[in-house]
Parts: structure tokens; C-alpha cells; sequence
């Protein structure tokens, strides 16, 4: 009896319950963005705000919980490492572009922070080629940033007093101050600790 046994190509992509949240995230994004762009008269600008909110809090939920369930059940994969910060990234990026429209966030304040993320993101994929990835390793600067960012960000989407008491539009530009000044201060560090060594690949 012959058996025959199949092997995944290389160039396939990985397909379980963590990366599915991971794509779930993905598909949010636009829903996020359309919300504020539906028909007039479909939502309320109260509603749209409140419908907005929900999206980036699931989405938020589904970030913490796809990387959660990868390391419980021994799911994590180089393409889930890849898609997950990309995920992030669009959610944040296109949040902030529609807060922009919105003029609820000042324009510099937004491409601070989506900047910043874009040279990160490159100066992370050019230490990992050189094998000096533990260099720009997520500090926790760059934690607490993301922290006040996941929290300012919903805020400004509601924009309105939460339980008649808390103006979420005063404390969620506050804390978007906040989560820029730490942006530029740990993109520095990250920055700092990588200089040495472009400095030694360019020596060679």
C-alpha cells in the first residue's frame, strides 16, 4: 500500500484561529473609516461616534487576543509576526487620518505619530536583516505610548460626555499629546541604540 503524504509549500499562507482575529482586524479598519461616511441620515453623528468606538475597541480586543492564543496554543508563525504589527498600524493610521477629517486632531499631531511608526517599522525590518533585531526590541516607552494611544484614540471617536461626566474629547487629546511626545521619545531611543551599529556596517 502506498501512502502519500502532502507537505505545505513554503509560499503558503498559515490559516488558524489567532491570524483569522488578526484579518478580522484588517477588515474592521475600512468599516471604521465608512461609519463617518454613510448616506446622510443613516446615523446621527452621535450614533456614528458611538458605532466608531465600538469597531476600535473590537479591534483593539482582537489585537490583544490573536497574539494571547498564538503563544497559549503554540500558533505563532513569521507570517503572523509579520501581519499583526501591520494590523496595528492601519488601524491607528486610518483612525487618525479620519480624526483629522474630522478636525478633531490636529494634522502634525497625527503624522508625528503615523511617521514615526513608519520609521520604526523600517528601521526594525532593517536591524531584523542584519540579525540585530534584540537592538529595537518594543521597550517599555514604546508601551506605554501605545497605551495612551489605544485610549485617546476611541475617546476622540466618541467625542462626547461619557455618562454625562467625562469629556472624552479634552482627555483623549490630552492623552494624543501625550502618546506623541512619547512617540518622538522612543523613536530617539530606538534610534540611539541602533546607531552604533549602522555606524559599524558602515565602517566595514
Amino acid at each position: 500500500m502506498i501512502t502519500q503524504t502532502t507537505q505545505q509549500s513554503p509560499y503558503s499562507m498559515p490559516l488558524n484561529v489567532p491570524i483569522m482575529l488578526t484579518w478580522l482586524r484588517v477588515a474592521l479598519i475600512p468599516l471604521l473609516v465608512g461609519v463617518f461616511y454613510l448616506p446622510e441620515g443613516w446615523l446621527s453623528p452621535a450614533r456614528q461616534g458611538i458605532a466608531a468606538t465600538i469597531v476600535f475597541i473590537v479591534a483593539a480586543i482582537t489585537d490583544w487576543f490573536d497574539g494571547y492564543l498564538a503563544r497559549r496554543w503554540n500558533q505563532t508563525s513569521a507570517f503572523g509576526a509579520f501581519l499583526d504589527p501591520v494590523a496595528d498600524k492601519l488601524m491607528v493610521a486610518g483612525a487618525l487620518v479620519v480624526l483629522v477629517q474630522l478636525d478633531r486632531v490636529d494634522a502634525i499631531l497625527s503624522f508625528i505619530i503615523i511617521g514615526r511608526e513608519i520609521t520604526i517599522s523600517a528601521l526594525r525590518e532593517w536591524m531584523a536583516s542584519i540579525g540585530a533585531s534584540h537592538s529595537v526590541a518594543v521597550s517599555s516607552l514604546g508601551k506605554v505610548k501605545t497605551i495612551a494611544q489605544m485610549v485617546a484614540i476611541p475617546m476622540l471617536l466618541y467625542y462626547d460626555k461619557l455618562f454625562g461626566i467625562i469629556d472624552t474629547r479634552v482627555i483623549g487629546m490630552w492623552l494624543l499629546v501625550l502618546a506623541a511626545i512619547l512617540t518622538v521619545w522612543s523613536m530617539m531611543y530606538y534610534l540611539r541604540r541602533a546607531l552604533p551599529i549602522i555606524r559599524a556596517m558602515d565602517r566595514r
